[in-house]
């Protein structure tokens, strides 16, 4: 919801215009349909506020860059493979921020806010979209940019112009907004606390299976048939039309591929990149006195559990940018690899640090990033074309079944056999081209299906189509106990042992409970003392599950059993530490600035809701439903109530 509410005031129309400026210019979502439909009524207004829009092409850039963020955030390539859930709920709340940028530009009309041409002048020529290489405005670029997005200098202006009035109005609004020291300490005692615990770990590994006779195996076997059966197997002929298969029959011209390389030059241009473990001591001897115990041999997990009065963090190739102190990056990126550096006095404190990988600056040429490219281009394309496609698929398949279909639709056509986990005979996944999701439903298809039942084209998930045709099965069925036997053996091992672990960690746990945790209730049993839990950070050892029980205790001298995969764990929760504030200034910093825009956020909020009980917006249902399809690539809309 935090990261909703910033979108809304930080992030306006024209910083989602100019993010999406270049790519936009070769990927759409369909908007030719839309507005192929526009009447005299303008059928592309999807929402209108008083004498303010919302259109088709509003929309659906917004909804476009809004996507691309999304699915960098998933670590996915493009958005046409996000679930359409995903999308479907990106569209709607674009579709939300939209509306209040409306309602505030409509709010500052009225309230006569207007823009100098000067500050107008002066936020074009600062865009860095539009700056050359020397770092001024260059008005051949600014054109060429406009071009390659279809979009007029005077639109362009317009959008700056409101988006500085709503700042305007805005911003003196949310300046006042600071978080209360006694939230910021609660958020930072809360995100700080660490706790340290006594562990006994029963692996499955270890615990003895007791001899079995034949009597037990046979009535393990009768009693666990599930475990011993051949699975039922299908022969089906499948064709699959979706966007990665339609993506493969898309040509693209090199010159776009080239035009978007250098639209996303940050990309395929890295600066260099560093790793670093740092630790900011209250004072110099305290960083000395870390400093010599580094030095001294100790690693960077007794580092931070001895570190107790200072604050330790770990970043993973960051960019000097990236490194909240001007000074420490200074220092970071002017270290040697592997040299503890320090103690030296930055804004922040006394900090020790050591720098453990070092990634140069790469560059990445066109035709290494050709492919990645087109790939990005053809499945933007792709999600367009496929509508287009999927009549005349159906068309084939009523007219010759799955074995005349035509090879320009870019549909995927296989044929063999699989079980209900779509595995093959021999044990592998079987090859069906689709997407983890979309193939799931086809496999479900197949186990649905009729043997020889006509084929249809069926819809499937991620804009994915497909039809099966099963054309023979072999059921299921029970192997002989003969047969068998290794599996019944082995089957009836494991359970023993985790029987037998079962029965250890759980006569423990009833001790540590009764005596005062693991350590006191252990015996000859050996006690790990695994380094201090942090929420939301691994410690090698301690499943993520028990480490979540451990934070649900509020004293210590609670103990904890966990039944896990691979074995029983018991632990007893025996300090909680609550780090002083002071040591660590730049987390409380960054609590205290995060909880503060929040608030201004939520100052921004309600005032965008006030203004909606003035001007009641007026929503197009038919045009924003089909603007949804043709992100979701479905009929329907969902709930696209305001």
């Amino acid at each position: 919801m935090i990261s909703f509410l910033r979108h809304v005031f930080v992030d306006s129309w024209l910083g989602r215009v100019i993010a999406g400026l270049l790519f936009l210019a070769f990927v759409g979502w369909g908007v030719g349909d839309v507005l192929s439909n526009i009447g005299s009524q303008r059928a592309d207004i999807i929402v209108r506020v008083g004498s303010q829009t919302v259109t088709t092409n509003d929309f659906l850039s917004a909804v476009q860059n809004e996507l691309q963020q999304v699915a960098r955030q998933a670590g996915v390539g493009d958005p046409s493979q996000l679930p359409v859930a995903t999308r479907r709920q990106a569209a709607e709340q674009v579709l939300q921020r939209l509306m209040m940028q409306s309602e505030i530009t409509l709010s500052a009309d009225r309230l006569g806010v207007t823009v100098p041409d000067d500050a107008l002048r002066e936020e074009v020529f600062g865009l860095p979209a539009f700056k050359g290489p020397d770092g001024r405005f260059d008005r051949k670029l600014f054109d060429s940019r406009l071009q390659q997005i279809g979009m007029t200098e005077a639109r362009l202006l317009e959008l700056i112009r409101a988006d500085l009035a709503v700042r305007a109005l805005i911003e003196p609004i949310q300046n006042g907004a600071r978080a209360p020291e006694v939230m910021v300490r609660q958020a930072f005692d809360f995100d700080a606390q660490t706790r340290t615990i006594d562990l006994v770990r029963f692996p499955l590994t270890v615990q003895a299976a007791p001899e079995s006779d034949a009597a037990q195996l046979h009535r393990f076997y009768d009693n666990h048939p599930w475990l011993f059966q051949t699975p039922e197997y299908r022969h089906a002929r499948v064709v699959v039309l979706s966007p990665d298969s339609v993506a493969q029959s898309v040509e693209i011209p090199d010159a776009e591929l080239k035009r978007l390389y250098e639209a996303e030059a940050s990309k395929y241009h890295v600066p260099e990149t560093r790793s670093v473990q740092i630790v900011t001591a209250p004072s110099q001897a305290r960083a000395q006195a870390i400093a010599d115990q580094w030095k001294a041999g100790a690693d960077w997990g007794r580092i931070q559990a001895d570190a107790k009065d200072s604050a330790t963090v770990q970043m993973d190739n960051v960019r000097q940018a990236g490194i909240p102190s001007a000074g420490l990056a200074k220092l970071v990126f002017g270290a040697t690899l592997s040299d503890l550096q320090g103690p030296a006095q930055v804004d922040t404190g006394w900090v020790v640090f050591k720098v453990t990988l070092i990634t140069p600056p790469h560059d990445t040429d066109f035709a290494t990033a050709r492919q990645e490219l087109r790939e990005q281009v053809a499945r933007g394309q792709a999600a367009e074309l496929i509508g287009q496609r999927v009549q005349k698929l159906q068309d084939a398949i009523a007219g010759g079944g799955l074995d005349h279909i035509p090879d320009n639709l870019g549909a995927a056509a296989i044929a063999g056999t699989l079980d209900a986990r779509g595995m093959t005979q021999g044990g592998e996944t079987a090859p069906i081209p689709a997407s983890p999701a979309l193939r799931q439903a086809i496999v479900e298809k197949i186990f649905s299906a009729a043997k020889g039942a006509n084929p249809t084209l069926v819809q499937g998930p991620e804009n994915g189509w497909f039809a099966v045709a099963v054309d023979s099965i072999t059921p299921a069925q029970l192997q002989p106990f003969d047969a068998a036997s290794a599996q019944v053996r082995a089957a009836w091992n494991d359970e023993a042992r985790r029987h037998a672990a079962n029965v250890a960690a759980t006569a423990l746990y009833l001790a540590a409970k009764a005596h005062g945790g693991v350590s006191a209730a252990a015996g000859g049993q050996q006690v790990e003392h695994p380094a201090p839990l942090a929420r939301g950070r691994a410690v090698d050892g301690v499943p993520d599950e028990l480490a979540r029980l451990i934070f649900r205790f509020d004293k210590a001298g609670q103990t904890a059993m966990l039944d896990g995969a691979d074995g029983f764990y018991v632990a007893t929760l025996t300090a909680i530490t609550h780090p002083d504030p002071a040591t660590q200034a730049m987390q409380v910093g960054r609590i205290r600035s995060g909880l503060s825009q929040a608030l201004a956020d939520d100052i921004g909020m309600s005032y965008a809701a006030a203004l909606q009980q003035v001007v009641k917006p007026k929503t197009n249902m038919s045009a924003l439903k089909s603007a949804l399809s043709s992100v979701t690539g479905t009929g329907g809309a969902g709930d696209t109530s305001p």
